[in-house]
């Protein structure tokens, strides 16, 4: 019980900083987005973190396979009114030609089923017909509604593979060994699932979460293999300075702007023409991006050393 009381109390909190993440109540209704990418993590912590709680581990497997299968079907089978209006029925519905759903044939009685076109499948559907607010690719949304099912399924393939890594009766380098075969997997099946159900990331298709997993699982592996087994670790603690602080460090982005404005005040103008004059043209804009990247490290380091860790 305790700790589904702090699974949701951490879920609603997530949701809370993501709507002053994505610009509060500074802009009048509908001109607040409910969903994106922070409410999106927070939603899948929600379901993620208490499917864990009800449920072993095989069990989650089958829910996450599920998952997956579950909305390939939908997205393939499920018809959905044609909302292109009439008299443009080839123009992608994308923020460059329609910002409202106003703008949209809502009232078609033609139903097409299984196409990925942007704007034009059952994801963006439901979006343009149940999701209020504001919708960042103008009548959708890319953190949508029905696609944050498939992105709960990523959840628990990272879920688990925390269960794998805990697992004390196997060894480490059976660990290494399941990581980058299960992920190998998933790469493979996921592009050959493409073929049916295209790899697409903005509707979250079920072929994008194998394929994302996979490659996550064989990074994964990997650097537990350098990190954990063979304990090359000193490389690597700019990272967990980053981990300590990570939400931190996303909204100080988020406030700031970017870092990259903050570089260009330092390393732009006649510093960024020099390089670009004497070295090549675009090193300029590396070095203000390094120059950035190097800001990031030093504010999160500086927070480490002072043991500053906001968490929720």
């Amino acid at each position: 019980m305790a700790a589904m009381k702090r699974i949701i109390r951490r879920s609603v909190l997530l949701y809370i900083v993501a709507l002053i993440y994505s610009g509060g109540i500074d802009s009048r209704w509908p001109d607040i987005r409910l969903l994106g990418v922070l409410n999106r993590i927070a939603l899948c912590y929600l379901f993620g973190g208490l499917i864990f709680c009800f449920f072993r581990t095989r069990a989650i497997a089958v829910i996450t396979a599920a998952i997956l299968l579950g909305y390939w079907a939908a997205m393939a089978l499920i018809p959905f009114p044609d909302v292109r209006p009439p008299d443009a029925p080839n123009v992608p519905v994308t923020r460059n030609h329609y910002q409202r759903v106003e703008q949209l044939n809502m009232a078609s009685t033609n139903m097409i089923h299984g196409t990925y076109l942007p704007g034009v499948d059952l994801a963006d559907y439901l979006d343009q017909k149940y999701l209020p607010g504001r919708k960042v690719s103008g009548t959708y949304d890319p953190e949508g509604l029905l696609s944050t099912l498939p992105a709960i399924a990523s959840g628990l393939l990272g879920i688990l593979a925390g269960l794998l890594l805990q697992n004390t009766k196997v060894s480490d380098q059976k660990k290494v060994i399941h990581l980058l075969a299960w992920g190998a997997a998933g790469v493979v099946l996921g592009f050959l699932w493409g073929t049916q159900f295209p790899v697409i990331k903005k509707i979250w298709t079920s072929s994008f979460v194998l394929v994302a997993g996979g490659y996550s699982a064989i990074l994964l592996g990997v650097f537990y293999l350098i990190v954990d087994v063979w304990k090359y670790q000193k490389w690597c603690q700019p990272f967990v300075w980053i981990g300590m602080n990570s939400i931190t460090i996303y909204m100080v982005n988020n406030f700031l702007g970017g870092f990259d404005g903050l570089a260009s005040r330092l390393a732009g103008g006649d510093v960024k023409a020099f390089f670009d004059a004497h070295v090549g043209q675009g090193v300029g804009e590396l070095m203000v991006a390094i120059v950035g990247l190097g800001l990031v490290f030093w504010f999160v380091n500086f927070l480490y050393r002072k043991k500053v860790f906001i968490r929720l």
